[in-house]
């Protein structure tokens, strides 16, 4: 089987306005009660669900996350196919261990592993 696009991640400048933004635009339900203030967001099963965040967390940008079983090895894969790791494999704990690295275009991909 394939490896899902699994989550997406818009990052703005500032997390609340870009949050506002979204889910003004497309009507999405965006819950940033957390202590990133990172806002998940719930399309109530019709499509992927993602995040959106802000400030200091990242630069502004967007991203989509794909579910692959070895995430060390996709990184590997990826460096050889000309692509580069900009995160290494990080486990963020009770949350999710992910990895992202730039295609030979520069296209930023995220990747977490598999449950």
């Amino acid at each position: 089987m394939a490896n899902p696009v699994v989550h997406f991640e818009v990052m703005g400048k500032d997390a609340a306005k870009t949050q506002t933004f979204y889910s003004s635009l497309f009507g999405w339900n965006v819950n940033a009660d957390n202590p990133w203030n990172y806002g998940m967001v719930d399309n109530g099963g019709s499509g992927i669900n993602g995040g959106i965040g802000g400030g200091d967390q990242a630069p502004p940008h967007a991203i989509f996350y794909v579910e692959v079983s070895d995430l060390q090895s996709t990184l590997d894969q990826a460096a050889g196919l000309g692509g580069q790791v900009l995160m290494p494999v990080t486990e963020i704990p009770g949350a999710v261990t992910m990895a992202i690295f730039a295609d030979p275009d520069g296209n930023q991909i995220g990747l977490v592993k598999s449950a």
